[in-house]
């Protein structure tokens, strides 16, 4: 079940949030700037190209509405699976995935909030707590120990 698209997007605003505090980027070229400095820019160029900005506050809003979309449904998923599972150790994998995607969901409403107040940093060190929740349960994929 890893969702590895959530955990780039939610790194996408960690360096977006550290762009804007430090002001790097340029008014022209924002996106390559940007995307350059993540594990996969042609993803990150796709996905900011698609929020119609160049606007850095913009694409911060636009990332973290897009990461909380997908951490939602990769909540659902997670809580469907944990239903159905027969297996034991299946079924409590899905629920702990299910657990760390709520708490990221939190991380990223909280800096949604930050955002809002013109919080940065603030932006910045949330997100870290969502992709760390999020890689923990990345790593512990059921299905990467064969057991789905």
């Amino acid at each position: 079940m890893a969702n590895n698209s959530c955990l780039i997007i939610i790194s996408l605003i960690g360096v977006l949030s550290f762009t804007i505090i430090s002001n790097v980027a340029s008014s022209n070229d924002v996106v390559s700037t940007i995307c350059l400095k993540t594990s996969n820019p042609q993803f990150c160029s796709s996905v900011l190209k698609s929020a119609g900005t160049t606007d850095l506050k913009g694409l911060v809003v636009y990332t973290l509405n897009l990461a909380h979309t997908n951490a939602e449904k990769s909540l659902t998923l997670a809580n469907s699976l944990a239903k159905t599972a027969t297996n034991p150790q299946l079924k409590q994998q899905y629920s702990s995935c299910a657990e760390s995607y709520d708490e990221a969901i939190g991380d990223i409403e909280n800096a949604q909030k930050d955002l809002a107040l013109g919080d940065f940093n603030g932006v910045n060190i949330v997100t870290s707590g969502a992709m760390t929740n999020i890689e923990r349960k990345t790593d512990d994929d059921p299905a990467r120990f064969g057991v789905a």
